[in-house]
C-alpha cells in the first residue's frame, strides 16, 4: 500500500445514469443542492464557481437545523470525466485552515446509460481519515451517490 493510499477512503459504484447527466448534477448549483447531502440533511445554500481555481462553498444543515459551512476550491475539472476539490484553501485564503481532504470524483461511461462512479477522499493524516470514516463516509457518500443517480435520471 502506498503512503497516499493509507489515507484514502474509496467508494466505487455503478450508477444507472449517463456520465454527462451525473456531471451536470455536480456542475449546476441548483441541482447539486438537491442531492449533495444525505437525507434528511439538506444543502441550505451554495456559492459555486465551477472551474479550476473556483470556489466551492455550501452550507449543510442537520435535521435539527444546525448549519455546517464548508468551503474550498476546485482543483481540476474534466467535463463528464473528473472533478477534484479540496478544503485546504479557498479563493480568499491561500493558507491551509485545518484541511480535511482532497476529493476526486471520476465518471467512466460504461455504455447503456450506466457509469462507473468512483469517489476518493484523500486525507492528510490517518487521524482525519479515521474521523471521516467514523462520520459515516461509506454510508453518507453512498447515499448521496444514489440520490445523485436518482436525480440524474430525471434531467
Amino acid at each position: 500500500m502506498t503512503e497516499q493510499a493509507k489515507h484514502e477512503l474509496v467508494l466505487d459504484l455503478t450508477l444507472d445514469a449517463p456520465a454527462d447527466k451525473l456531471f451536470r448534477c455536480y456542475a449546476d448549483p441548483k441541482l447539486l443542492q438537491q442531492w449533495f447531502a444525505p437525507r434528511p440533511w439538506t444543502i441550505k445554500s451554495t456559492d459555486i464557481d465551477f472551474r479550476p481555481g473556483g470556489r466551492m462553498a455550501f452550507v449543510m444543515a442537520s435535521p435539527e437545523g444546525e448549519e455546517y459551512p464548508n468551503a474550498g476550491i476546485y482543483l481540476d475539472i474534466v467535463p463528464n470525466k473528473r472533478i477534484v476539490t479540496t478544503d485546504a484553501i479557498t479563493p480568499d485564503t491561500f493558507e491551509p485552515s485545518g484541511p480535511f481532504m482532497v476529493a476526486e470524483i471520476t465518471f467512466e461511461d460504461l455504455g447503456n446509460g450506466k457509469t462507473k462512479y468512483r469517489a476518493v477522499a484523500r486525507h492528510w493524516t490517518d487521524e482525519t481519515k479515521k474521523q471521516h470514516e467514523q462520520m459515516g463516509f461509506h454510508e453518507g457518500w453512498g447515499q448521496t451517490a444514489r440520490q445523485l443517480e436518482a436525480l440524474a435520471k430525471t434531467i
